[in-house]
């Protein structure tokens, strides 16, 4: 959650954000109350615990009828001290949970308004022309049917609609992609890991996720955990209540699981093939930082999704996201979006967040300030390889007779292999 000295300070300042983000800048108000009721139930609290002690030390001195009197008060302040504390918890909850209803603050320079006012930053590479080459366009369903790649009517018939089996050579091409993702990942510095998929609710709101989007994740009632749609939800609970050594540079991880989404509201939407689909696996970054080198760490890690890209020979653009299609927890995100043949259009691939020091707060992942105290760190994540980017390597290095060119950084993993050839 945003820092709640910021929000005293400059209410203006948070309100504008709501605004940008297309949320309600009412609800600023509405913290600022519960917070003062909150500091306000502390200190009648504080003071009637301060005169309970001072009691303590009357009745310890006194005798007789003031002893017993003395008795009377302190049970009398007891239970109002017990009271009190009743209503200071009640109210710090309040203000907690109202607070955390606050999105994050853009950064500046992040455009204003919702998903289509994003800015774009540059194009990488050019789209083929493929009417100049004699080559009819196919989806990547079609591409990838003909490969024996991908099965989308035994997946439905197993685990229903937006479900599939990637066979043959459709799984050892994702193996590919994401182990080279990998490979790429901690050549920019990142540790490996394998991730828990299910976590603990607290870990899951702590990220930021059960806010407008709580409805696409899955939940497990009778277990009270949710599976996640991104290993970016473990790695922001893996330091969760920690204090960490920030001093020699950031930590960072590379996180491999598989991935789930309801893809609640997209009805109707990419539901041809692997677009959009219920599960499926990734490689994501995760770093903590110090908060004044978050913006250095946030380029950092697209250069590392550009590179990425650039290896798999795609042609892809970049786009600064509008304030109002953020999420909850970013403060600015960079979106690697790859060409779409069969669409025309540009597809998201890959996304990376700044969400500065808002998880944190949340999760209380903090370092030790100069000053003596601790404070808390910033956090950023970003996509480096998934299952979606089968869909553009398929239809951008399509060929003619149905074959499909493999970019070098995938071969070794592919033994070798130059081309997909289809089968009969």
């Amino acid at each position: 959650m945003i820092d709640v000295k910021l929000l005293r300070a400059e209410p203006d300042l948070v309100r504008q954000s709501q605004i940008s983000r297309g949320d309600d800048p009412a609800i600023v108000d509405q913290v600022l109350a519960a917070d003062a009721a909150n500091r306000t139930a502390l200190q009648d609290f504080e003071a009637a615990r301060a005169e309970q002690k001072s009691l303590g030390k009357l009745v310890a001195q006194a005798t007789g009828d003031e002893k017993q009197d003395l008795l009377a008060r302190t049970k009398e302040l007891s239970a109002k001290v017990k009271q009190l504390q009743a209503d200071a918890d009640a109210a710090a909850a309040t203000a907690t949970e109202l607070a955390r209803s606050l999105g994050n603050i853009p950064e500046p320079g992040v455009p204003a308004g919702g998903a289509d006012d994003y800015a774009v930053l540059r194009h990488v590479g050019t789209p083929r022309d493929f009417a100049a080459e004699r080559v009819e366009v196919q989806d990547h369903l079609a591409i990838g049917e003909g490969l024996k790649a991908i099965d989308m009517e035994r997946g439905a018939k197993v685990s229903g609609a937006r479900f599939y089996f990637l066979t043959g050579i459709g799984a050892r091409l994702e193996l590919a992609i994401l182990n080279a993702a990998m490979a790429t990942a901690i050549d920019h510095g990142f540790s490996p890991m394998i991730t828990p998929t299910l976590v603990r609710p607290e870990v899951m709101s702590g990220t930021g996720f059960l806010g407008k989007h709580a409805d696409e994740i899955y939940y497990l009632e009778k277990d009270d955990l949710y599976l996640t749609g991104t290993s970016e939800v473990a790695l922001a609970g893996y330091h969760t209540d920690e204090i960490l050594d920030l001093e020699d540079g950031a930590l960072r991880y590379a996180g491999w699981s598989a991935c789930y989404r309801r893809e609640a509201g997209s009805a109707g939407r990419d539901t041809r093939g692997i677009i959009r689909v219920h599960q499926f696996h990734k490689v994501e970054m995760f770093a903590y930082v110090r908060p004044e080198d978050a913006a250095e760490e946030h380029a950092r890690f697209l250069a590392a999704e550009e590179s990425m890209l650039q290896a798999l020979e795609l042609p892809y653009r970049v786009i600064d996201t509008a304030a109002g299609d953020l999420g909850m927890s970013a403060a600015r995100k960079f979106d690697c979006e790859a060409w779409l043949p069969s669409q025309e259009r540009w597809m998201e691939v890959t996304s990376t967040s700044n969400c500065t020091t808002y998880q944190a707060r949340r999760l209380r992942i903090r370092e030790r300030s100069e000053a003596g105290g601790t404070e808390p760190v910033a956090t950023v994540n970003g996509t480096i390889g998934t299952t979606r980017w089968l869909v553009a390597l398929l239809e951008n290095h399509q060929q003619a007779d149905g074959s499909v060119h493999v970019p070098e950084v995938l071969r070794p993993y592919l033994g070798g292999v130059e081309r997909l050839e289809p089968l009969a």
